[in-house]
């Protein structure tokens, strides 16, 4: 079976050529462990995961790695705790348990493996340190800024030139930055908050930014250059364009992965972006306690992966009976016995 993936990086469908057939490499960014996961996250997650199950299929289950990270330090993490009143540690440990409970509701499989950032500090140091080596960046108050100067390239992946990127900037730049684009790869950690060693000299404890923790976990566990990074389309910048600076200019190389692949925003049915900070998202456990999770997966997956999809609750009254109806097509067929032909096409009929 050939396959052909569409790349947000040359924005065009190509064949999908792993670099390894007998080890295909997948990454995609997986979720911040503060709350119940919204069912804009449940897309993504349900997405890759059919991606993971494909690949296994051309492959071969024993050859396809996928990483799925978890973040656990973060100012929301933080302040949820705060708020609660909680250790940090306890809070990441049920949000996490949650999480793991939503998207096996939602049908997906365990992914290969699922590094959390607080487990590889040592990789975030070690990239921070490599970079100031490399010229790629430098020391600032107690910061470890990337200098986005020095890559020629910065930008490639959201297709934005340096002018739109420094118009959306901040207009409060911090005084310590050279350039106002350089982004955080570790600060100094506020009183109460997690904190670690501090690379490059810093005296200081401190604990990663954001961007940082996901270049480590891929290339330790993926290595330099992998073949698919994923996520949602909102993380293509700064995150996603963040990551491939940070790990090209470390180790070198032309790419971090050689496609990129992005799934669409869901929409409330005023066709805004569905957000926790609009405030107009249901989570996956609502959706899960209204319908039975194949339905509310079935829903998630209702167009084009990388297109918009608009949200309501018709579509996951429809997706369900759908579902009745297809298992009407398949109720007569003996366990373990090919689907007729006349039922496949019924099925593809629905589909299409």
């Amino acid at each position: 079976m050939a396959l052909a993936l569409y790349s947000t990086l040359t924005r065009r469908k190509e064949p999908f050529r792993p670099i390894d057939p007998a080890n295909v490499r997948v990454y995609a960014c997986g979720v911040t462990v503060y709350d119940r996961i919204h069912i804009g996250n449940g897309r993504m997650m349900v997405v890759f995961d059919l991606l993971f199950r494909v690949l296994r299929h051309v492959y071969g289950s024993a050859h396809v790695t996928y990483a799925r990270n978890i973040t656990d330090v973060d100012d929301k993490i933080n302040a949820r705790a705060a708020e609660e009143g909680v250790p940090i540690r306890e809070l990441t440990e049920r949000t996490t348990r949650w999480f793991h409970e939503d998207v096996a509701g939602l049908g997906c499989l365990s992914p290969t493996v699922e590094p959390r950032a607080t487990d590889h500090i040592a990789e975030m140091r070690t990239l921070c340190e490599l970079l100031v080596k490399r010229g790629h960046a430098y020391v600032a108050e107690g910061h470890v800024l990337f200098h986005v100067p020095s890559m020629a390239d910065y930008g490639r992946l959201s297709n934005r030139s340096v002018e739109e990127m420094q118009a959306g900037a901040r207009v409060d730049v911090a005084p310590y930055k050279r350039d106002p684009m350089d982004f955080v790869l570790w600060k100094p950690s506020k009183p109460g908050d997690p904190a670690w060693p501090s690379p490059c000299g810093i005296a200081e404890a401190g604990r990663p930014g954001w961007h940082i923790e996901c270049s480590a976990m891929a290339g330790r566990h993926l290595g330099e250059v992998f073949d698919i990074h994923g996520g949602g389309i909102d993380l293509v910048f700064p995150h996603h364009e963040n990551e491939i600076a940070q790990s090209r200019c470390a180790h070198g190389t032309s790419v971090m992965a050689n496609v990129w692949m992005h799934n669409g925003f869901l929409e409330a049915e005023a066709g805004t972006k569905m957000s926790k900070s609009l405030g107009n998202f249901i989570t996956v456990r609502e959706l899960l306690d209204r319908a039975p999770g194949e339905a509310g997966r079935l829903a998630l997956l209702a167009s084009l992966y990388r297109q918009p999809l608009p949200w309501s609750e018709k579509g996951v009254v429809e997706a369900r009976r759908t579902l009745d109806h297809w298992y009407d097509l398949t109720a007569d067929a003996p366990d373990g016995a090919p689907v007729d032909k006349a039922v496949l096409e019924a099925l593809l009929d629905d589909l299409n």
